[in-house]
């Protein structure tokens, strides 16, 4: 019996350096993640220098390890499949140069992966540690929230990607730092304002839907991040000396600003279902892991006699997997990089597929 085609993906697109090696395109047999968020936390947010400077560091390291975990060398790999963008350049060069460094020296095919693309095909993947992956319904809907990212795309017969709209502005996960910064809260936000929010009343505050019922498929959240920096100027919570005050309203806030997020996403998605005649709507990216994203978006989806699937957590936050689940997908298309492979900070997601 034939062995099954080995993917190595490499991600480092922003702040997490990842390897993982991935049987058939759809099997994990190893993906090593190293975040850098506590590093970036006592900034604010990620700086793009020392988020290269630790890719370097950390990617021989952790590619030997995804190796070893995968009980394979080198010489067992297939393709090579990297994240040329978006992102940042500078720790994107780190990937792609090791990327075709590696497909030189082993003589093996090189994708180069458009990073929301990962993220989309992160829901094809078998959770960690099982056999049985899902297999994809078309025609379907993609919403990826992330950090940096919020986009709608049609999820085409065989595979295709079509973009529908984004984010105008402020991508969503942006609007959660942005706003937990604001209120004392720390980097990432995301994560604490979803704990905050459960114990909060999302209907404390009326914060805005920027966009909610115009004809688009795009988004803005600038000016609900605007309207809760009003909101706190308003009370005179910025004040250092009513702290107190401001901390007794946390989780009201947290929950109403949580609140409007969740509402136009939903709403968006839904409506992009609606027009491609969608049987299936799929959530990927950080901000996938957001409970009250999930429960809202599934109670419509089901509403409306449709499916949401997500990737476990594990599988939201980049990640090497997906990297090589889209990349094998890529390759099955037919699509080959040579060795002047560039990486791109935005490249159009068209000319990927």
């Amino acid at each position: 019996m034939s062995r099954p085609h080995l993917t190595l993906g490499i991600e480092t697109s922003c702040d997490e350096t990842s390897f993982a090696v991935v049987a058939g395109g759809r099997r994990i047999l190893a993906n090593v993640v190293l975040s850098q968020t506590g590093e970036h936390r006592r900034y604010g947010g990620v700086v793009p220098e020392l988020a290269s400077r630790r890719h370097v560091t950390n990617a021989v390291p952790l590619l030997q390890a995804a190796l070893a975990e995968a009980g394979i060398g080198l010489g067992d790999l297939d393709l090579i499949a990297v994240t040329r963008g978006p992102g940042l350049v500078g720790a994107l060069l780190v990937g792609v140069s090791l990327a075709k460094a590696l497909a030189w020296a082993l003589d093996k095919p090189l994708v180069g992966v458009h990073h929301l693309a990962g993220h989309v095909y992160a829901n094809f993947l078998a959770p960690p540690g099982g056999d049985t992956a899902p297999e994809p319904r078309y025609p379907a809907v993609t919403l990826v929230v992330s950090g940096g990212h919020t986009d709608l795309f049609h999820l085409e017969a065989g595979g295709g990607l079509r973009w529908l709209g984004g984010t105008r502005d402020d991508a969503a996960g942006e609007a959660f730092d942005k706003v937990a910064r604001e209120l004392g809260l720390g980097y990432p936000g995301g994560p604490v304002i979803d704990r905050l929010a459960a114990q909060g009343d999302p209907g404390a505050f009326a914060f805005p839907r920027a966009m909610l019922d115009d004809d688009t498929l795009d988004f803005s959240f600038s000016g609900l991040k605007t309207a809760v920096l009003y909101e706190l100027e308003r009370r005179g919570w910025r004040d250092p000396d009513r702290r107190a005050e401001l901390e007794a309203h946390l989780p009201d806030l947290a929950a109403s600003f949580q609140q409007a997020v969740v509402d136009v996403l939903v709403a968006k998605t839904l409506r992009a279902a609606r027009q491609v005649g969608a049987r299936q709507i799929y959530l990927a990216g950080g901000v996938a892991a957001n409970r009250r994203l999930r429960h809202d978006l599934g109670v419509a989806a089901a509403a409306a006699g449709l499916d949401l699937a997500y990737p476990p957590p594990v599988l939201c936050t980049d990640n090497g997997a997906m990297i090589a689940a889209a990349g094998f997908a890529a390759w099955q298309r037919g699509r080959r990089d040579g060795l002047d492979l560039d990486v791109d900070p935005d490249p159009p997601l068209d000319e990927w597929f």
